[in-house]
């Protein structure tokens, strides 16, 4: 199995562009999460209210008010384009090269962008789940002020549920998808903008069902914990494009378990 997507070559300079435009926004997520941690790193009495962006990051023991809701999904989101759109970007090039090579055709392609945005927002809707689960976690006591795990039970068991996820059939499947994207972009391509973004949000549902679970695992080491994130975002990189992501999947499996089995024990 290709560890890259494979298909018609893009100009260099609209390779530059496009990745130019990636990056941005990816940096730009990763500074939005950078003063969060900050501020929530400055904070005292965590518990005492939402306050900017370091409020949004700290659970409440109180009834959360609409703007809690609003602000805790708009960290969610945040966070998973700045985790997410890196490992898309393999497919994200290799959509705009069949693109560019319909354009020559005479065909009515959609732009680029409509299919990022379809990916984009099957991560916000799962955005929206994680933000329910964090509050349902809250009310249960299961999380810390930084919205860790707040006792070695919770944490074991959110461990060995990911790495049993990890050895599942869906799991692989969703995961063979993301790593070689050609036979769904050859066999489900859809024309216009609405085509675009629907097979971004088709995309971007694999991608979720790749990575629920290792999201989930940001309840164990801190959501606002940034080198928790980027270490779980860093290794669904390597997962989707490195050689040998199936053996990664599996290995990543055993520890998994056996840290979460260490845990509980």
């Amino acid at each position: 199995m290709a560890a890259r997507p494979s298909g018609p070559a893009l100009p260099r300079r609209e390779r530059v562009f496009i990745l130019t435009g990636l990056v941005g926004v990816t940096v730009l997520a990763w500074g939005y999460l950078l003063a969060g941690a900050a501020d929530m790193k400055g904070m005292t009495g965590v518990p005492g209210g939402i306050e900017g962006m370091a409020g949004m990051a700290a659970p409440r023991l109180a009834a959360w008010s609409p703007l809690d809701w609003v602000l805790m999904l708009l960290m969610w989101a945040i966070m998973m384009v700045g985790m997410m759109l890196p490992s898309a970007t393999p497919t994200i090039l290799l959509f705009a090269a069949v693109r560019r090579k319909q354009n020559a055709r005479g065909h009515d392609i959609a732009p680029v962008g409509a299919f990022v945005s379809g990916y984009l927002a099957a991560w916000t809707g799962f955005s929206v789940a994680a933000v329910v689960l964090q509050w349902g976690l809250e009310r249960l006591a299961l999380l810390t002020p930084t919205m860790a795990a707040a006792g070695a039970t919770f944490g074991g068991v959110v461990l060995v549920a990911a790495g049993l996820y990890q050895l599942s059939p869906l799991k692989h499947r969703c995961l063979e998808h993301c790593r070689s994207p050609i036979e769904f972009l050859s066999k489900r391509w859809r024309p216009g903008v609405a085509g675009a973004v629907r097979m971004g949000l088709e995309h971007g549902a694999y991608c979720v069902g790749c990575c629920w679970v290792l999201m989930a695992l940001l309840f164990v080491g801190g959501v606002m914990n940034l080198l928790w994130v980027a270490a779980i975002a860093g290794f669904v990189l390597i997962e989707k494009i490195a050689p040998g992501g199936d053996i990664v999947r599996r290995v990543s499996a055993l520890l998994l378990i056996s840290w979460g089995v260490y845990t509980l024990v």
